[in-house]
């Protein structure tokens, strides 16, 4: 295979397989030699074995991070901190695009970024919806579910002190009364504790923390 091959079959995608490359009469050593060789030679860069994306100036499209993120591992969707400061709700960078899932754990370090994966219960695995980012599409957490399952994967983080310590902004983007229902859907009692905690400083006049 010629790379000139690859960019007419792969050039309009974010990311690609290595699967979607060996269909047809082809040697499928001689292709993972080649990516091998296009990897090394910074053509291409390897997100995790057998995902791959283009690097520039080849690509078309800028892999969006939840996009390679849905990808690296296909049951899961980004959450916690990512999906609340892609949300406007944490004032801080997320040095990592985080995610959960119901396989194990996992975390890669690439050329584009860090991905960790969190591993949650399956009564857990709801509110999570298909954004759109851009022309680009990933499985993200709405912003009260990404709450919950960071509260969820941290010991004592339905304290008043750990919620003060989020730091929450644009509160307004968040709705109580979502937060309840999602907590209750749960039927753990950590996050049932902590959505009436955080819904009493939503509806609260001030909105400040003082209220938990």
């Amino acid at each position: 295979m010629k790379f000139e091959d690859l960019l007419r079959i792969v050039g309009d995608e974010p990311v690609f397989e290595s699967a979607v490359l060996l269909a047809g009469a082809v040697d499928p050593k001689d292709v993972r030699r080649q990516l091998s060789r296009w990897v090394r030679d910074g053509r291409v860069y390897l997100l995790r074995r057998g995902l791959y994306t283009l690097a520039p100036p080849f690509q078309k499209v800028r892999p969006h991070p939840f996009v390679m993120a849905n990808q690296m591992v296909r049951s899961s969707y980004v959450s916690c901190q990512s999906a609340l400061a892609h949300y406007g709700l944490i004032p801080e960078s997320v040095p990592a695009t985080v995610s959960v899932t119901l396989r194990r754990p996992a975390r890669w370090e690439t050329v584009l970024g860090t991905f960790e994966f969190h591993r949650i219960q399956p009564a857990l695995w709801y509110g999570y919806r298909w954004l759109d980012l851009g022309g680009q599409w990933a499985f993200v957490a709405t912003p009260e579910k990404a709450l919950l399952d960071l509260i969820y994967l941290h010991p004592g983080a339905d304290s008043p002190a750990y919620l003060r310590e989020l730091r929450l902004q644009n509160v307004e983007r968040l709705n109580p009364e979502e937060l309840l229902r999602l907590a209750e859907a749960s039927g753990i009692p950590k996050l049932k504790r902590a959505a009436q905690r955080l819904a009493e400083m939503l509806q609260s006049e001030s909105g400040e923390y003082e209220t938990l």
